[in-house]
This record gives structure tokens, sequence and C-alpha cells, in this order.
């Protein structure tokens, strides 16, 4: 076994300190909107701290790990064309702003009060079956990254019974993620997820540090020269040889961040969460300086894994990972142990703890957002829609924690039998294609055109979902399908986009938006945010309107500067390489500045956000301790009340 009493430790102090925490947001869950959506009160350091905890899971770190390994540092190159799409989609509040307006507390419920409640519950069951589709090998994932990187025996003999070590991880892993989740629901998960978003930020810092004392930049160097010449892992115009994660993969994601902003649900309690539209504009904002400073690690700790793997000094920890990988026979499995495996042949004590500890807790924070979110769109979406007798809050509450507990018995039973034979970035493309390959094109087109028709949306989501569903029948019986997810799925998006504007060009009708995103005489109090300058017309056509505070316009500010010296780099780069042949040593001095650069940017971030996640997390409670409850505001389209709550009667919306 790899963990010391001391790396063990660590992983005990975080889990107590997150079940305290856990514990004393019970008292504030009360009523649904408590449990689903925190009761509107989540302020924007703290939405971004731990919404990006839970973006940034087990799995998507053992993505990053596989992406990495086999392209090294020209993803991350290629990866720059898509931060400053990612900042854009912030800084304008691209979909959050509007879907916030509406105050609905799912994506589908916002489909009722824009297209029908027949849509609602269609695209509800679509995303839930999906989602829990795609969720469900989250947890085999996690629990080989603990089996092979902790070291664990294979099975443990508890009272003369030997239990596989594979089901029993699993088990304990989702019972922790069940247990904070039912103790307070989001309100819980934005807590503890803040937690663990904090300690990842500082627990990264510190491993990177203690790996950039093991291994050299010159070790570092040699060792990634030895890959090919058309598949370098330094230089990113020699990577002819590289098959998926090459710039056509990243400019189908550019696209994809646009196309399907909110679509994906898995975190949708943070979608309904922030007490404004604006506090959630400025969440995404800050979040992306957080998803640019969590990257980092995601794109060294597979560098270093390389080196150890591929470089001459390491011989010995290189020759007892490969002793390890020997004994795995599925390929797809071996592919994702190996960074796991290769940094656990040489990480000291305390940074073992500090590895193992961050996984675990982006697990958990992954695990808890996906379990809720998965959980309630099962019963808002498909089976309130369907009930004419309107549920108490007790039981509502207990409703959604049966369908909870539901979610994670099926993706334990799924993780158990199911087989992987692909990476984990395609094994998403192909399952999410189902729902994301229509749902982008009825959220934008319901969100941002009045004409947009119920028709359309229909017809864009049932494509998508053919689409994806043929997808998975080709990879199913045709391993070596020349197309690969990522493709498909473009393919699945661009074909609902074009069908939904085709046919609402064909209708007449024109939906009340003013309504639907409370404006004008439909506004809402409690959602207004007016700074007390008036502002300018050329600043609001910037995207900085009268709800920025100056200090907002500073964080905007910097967010710009800092995305377009990145573009300049961007640009500048390909500029130089399309006139003169760069060597590779001179790519390797460009990646030293970039992890320098990067690496002091972490720091920055991470004090900058937990100082301002501590903040929002007093107001939250404070706004939470005095806050009336209002029963009706259950996310039930047509309740008594509806006016209050944004839930409009759509009968009511359709305006010639």
């Amino acid at each position: 076994m790899n963990m010391h009493v001391f790396d063990w430790g660590i992983s005990i102090f975080l889990l107590a300190l997150m079940t305290v925490a856990a514990l004393w947001t019970k008292r504030f869950t009360r009523t649904v909107a408590d449990f689903l959506a925190a009761n509107r009160c989540g302020g924007r350091y703290l939405l971004a701290t731990a919404e990006g905890a839970a973006n940034t899971g087990a799995i998507y770190f053992m993505a990053m790990f596989e992406m990495h390994y086999s392209a090294g540092f020209t993803a991350a190159w290629w990866r720059l064309m898509m931060f400053p799409a990612a900042v854009l989609i912030a800084l304008s509040g691209w979909v959050v702003y509007r879907f916030r307006q509406t105050r609905a507390m799912t994506m589908a419920q916002f489909f009722e009060i824009r297209y029908s409640k027949r849509f609602r519950i269609f695209t509800g069951i679509l995303a839930w079956a999906c989602g829990t589709l795609n969720f469900g090998i989250f947890p085999a994932v996690g629990a080989r990254f603990f089996i092979y990187f902790c070291g664990l025996p294979d099975s443990f003999n508890m009272f003369g019974v030997f239990i596989p070590s594979f089901p029993l991880v699993m088990f304990i892993l989702i019972s922790i993620a069940l247990f904070f989740t039912f103790l307070g629901g989001q309100i819980a998960i934005m807590v503890t997820d803040f937690i663990q978003g904090v300690f990842s930020n500082v627990a990264g810092i510190i491993l990177l540090v203690i790996l950039f004392g093991l291994f050299s930049w010159n070790q570092i160097g040699t060792a990634l020269m030895t890959a090919p010449a058309e598949a370098s892992l330094i230089h990113p115009f020699h990577t002819g040889q590289v098959k998926d994660f090459n710039v056509w993969y990243f400019l189908i994601s550019v696209f994809v961040l646009f196309y399907c902003h909110l679509s994906w649900q898995g975190s949708q309690g943070f979608n309904c969460s922030a007490k404004s539209p604006h506090e959630a504009r400025m969440g995404k904002i800050i979040g992306s300086f957080r998803e640019a400073a969590t990257i980092v690690p995601m794109i060294l700790l597979p560098i270093f894994a390389y080196t150890l793997m591929h470089h001459a000094n390491f011989t010995s920890q290189a020759a007892s990972a490969n002793a390890i990988f020997a004994k795995i026979s599925n390929p797809s499995i071996r592919t994702q142990m190996t960074i796991p495996v290769a940094l656990s042949q040489i990480l000291p004590v305390g940074a073992i703890g500090l590895m193992c500890t961050i996984i675990l807790a982006a697990f958990l924070a992954n695990c808890e957002a996906y379990l809720h979110s998965w959980g309630s769109i099962f019963i808002q979406d498909v089976i309130l829609p369907l009930r004419k007798k309107p549920l108490t809050p007790k039981e509502h509450i207990k409703l959604l924690r049966i369908s909870i507990i539901g979610i994670a018995v099926f993706v334990f039973c799924w993780s158990l039998l199911f087989k992987q034979t692909t990476q984990i970035f395609f094994y998403f493309a192909i399952t999410g294609t189902i729902y994301l390959g229509g749902s982008g094109a009825a959220i934008i087109g319901g969100l941002y055109w009045k004409r947009g028709t119920t028709s359309a949306a229909w017809v864009a989501m049932i494509l998508g979902a053919t689409l994806g569903v043929a997808g998975i029948l080709i990879y199913e019986f045709y391993p070596n399908f020349p197309i690969n997810g990522q493709v498909m799925w473009f393919i699945a998006m661009a074909s609902s986009a074009i069908a939904y504007i085709v046919i609402s060009l064909a209708g007449k009708q024109k939906f009340n938006m003013d309504q639907m995103l409370h404006r004008g005489k439909y506004s809402l109090e409690q959602d207004t945010v007016v700074a007390p300058d008036r502002g300018s017309i050329l600043l609001e056509r910037l995207g900085i309107t009268r709800e920025f505070s100056r200090l907002d316009k500073v964080v905007f500010a910097i967010s710009i500067a800092w995305t377009f010296m990145w573009i300049l780099v961007f640009v500048c780069g390909i500029l130089f390489n399309v006139f003169t042949d760069v060597s590779n040593e001179s790519w390797l001095k460009f990646w030293k500045i970039w992890v320098v650069v990067n690496v002091v940017y972490c720091v920055l971030v991470s004090i900058w956000l937990t100082l301002g996640g501590l903040f929002d997390l007093k107001k939250m409670f404070m706004s939470l301790a005095k806050k009336q409850r209002d029963a009706s505001d259950d996310g039930v389209v047509g309740h008594d009340g509806s006016s209050r709550t944004s839930l409009v009667n759509i009968e009511s919306t359709i305006n010639n």
C-alpha cells in the first residue's frame, strides 16, 4: 500500500471538515427552493469556486490526463483558442443571465415556460436518461484511481469474507457523496464543494512545487523529445499523426462552448442558485479565472508522468509502473491509470496524500452535484408535471431524496457491469449527444429569439437524439468507425440548429419575451441590481451594464486584458510558425515561460477566490437565516403565486 498514516490523515481531515459543514447546513433546508436552489442566495465567489469544483470531477482529471499524456503541451496550445471563447461567454452572460431571469429551477422547467408541458416532460426524460448514462462510469473511474494510486489490495478480508476492492471502494465513495447531498441539498453541496475547491487549489499548487523539485526542466524536455516527429508533444504544428486530440477536436470544442452552454445539467443546481441574474453573470466571469487556473495541474501532471516513463533517470520507477500495467488487461483502463500509477512510484509521503485527497475532493464535489441534478430532474421534469395534486414541501423533498438514491444505485450497477472501450472524452461525446445535439438550439432559440416555435424545438431535440443514438449503435457494432465521437456530436448539433431555424421561420409565432424574462412591466424587485452611477451607452454595448459596480468593472477589465494577452500570443505564434521553422528547443523555452506564468496565476487566483468565497459564505447563511420562505416556489408551473416565482402561465405568452 502506497499510503502512509500521514497521507490518510490528510484525507480524513478534509472529510471531517466537510461533514461538520454539511451538518451545519441542515438547519437551513426547509423548503424545495432551499433543497434545489439554495433559495437563490449564492454569491459570485462562492458560485465560482463551488461550481468549478463540481464541474472538475475525478473523471475530468482522468480524461485530461489521457489527453495530455498522448498530446503533451500541444493540446494546451490548441486549447488557447477555447480560452477567449470561454471568457467571452462569461463576460457577456451568454445564456446564464437570461436563464436566471426566468427563475426556472431546471432547464426543462424553462422549456415548459417557453414551449409546452409535453416538451418539458420529453426533454426531462431525455436529459435524465442521457445524463444518468453519462454519469454511469464516474464511480468506476474514481474507484480505479484510488485502487491503483493508493496501492490497495484486490480484496479485503472482512470477518472471514473476502470482498473485492472495486465494488467496495465504489460503494464507500458513492455513500459519502449521498450523505452530503441528503443533509442539505443544494445548500450543503455549495458549502462542501467550496471547501473542496479551496483545498484543491492550495493542494494542487503545493503538489506542483514538490514535483518540480523531483523533475528538472531538462529531464522533462529530453523525455518529451522522444515522441515521434509528427506526433510531437512540444511543437503544436508537428502533430500530423495525432489522431484524436488535434486542432479539429478543439475547433469543435469552441463551437460546443457556445452551442451547449448550460445545456448539460450535471450541475444544474448552480444555474439557479445565484441571488440575482447579475450575480450569476459575475460568478461565471470569476469562474473563468478559476477554470484557467485549475487546468494547469491537469496539464502538468501527465507531463511529469510521461517524463518518468521515458527518461533514463527514472528507469527503476518506470519498471515498477510497467509491472502494474501488465496486470491490467483492458487497454482503455490501462491508459486511464497511466498517470496515477506512474506518479505513485515517485511521490513522497505527504505528496501522495495531497494528490489522493485532491482526486477525492474532485470526485465528491462532482458526484454530489450529479446525484442532486439527475435525481431532481427526474422528479421536477418528469413526475411532477404529470401530477394533478401538489405536494407539501416535506413530501416533495422526500421524493427528491428517493430519486437521488435511485440514481446512486443505477450508477453503482452500471460502473460494476459496463466495460469501457473508448477514452473518457469520447464516451462523454457519444452519450452526451443524445440530449446535447438538439438542446442547444432549443435553449438559445428560446432565450434569444421570439420567433422560435414549439414545433422547431421538438424537431431539433428529436433529430439530435436520433443522431446520438445512431452514433452509439455505430460504435457498438463498428468500433473502428473513422469518425470519432466529437465529430458525430458536431454533426448532430449543426443539423439540429439548422432544423430549428428553418422550421421557426416557416411559422408565425411571436413569444412574449419580456414576461418570461421579467423585463419592463414584468420586472421583479428582488432580481434587480442597479449601481449608483448611470453608466454609458458605449459601456453597455460592451456588456458593462448599469448593474456593474466599480469593482465589477475592474474584474471585467482584467478578464478582457488577460484574454487578449493569450489571443495575441496565439495569433503571433501561428503567424511566426507559418513563416519560420520554429525549433523544438524554442518551443520548450516557450512552455517554460508558460508554466511559470500560469503557476503564479494559480497562486493569485486561489487567494482571491478563497477570501471572496468565505465572505460570500457568511452572507449566504445570514440571508438564509432571515429569508421568508415561499412554499409555492417549487418549480411547478401554474401553482398559485406563479407571478412571484417566474412560473408564468404559458397560455398568455403568445403575443402577435
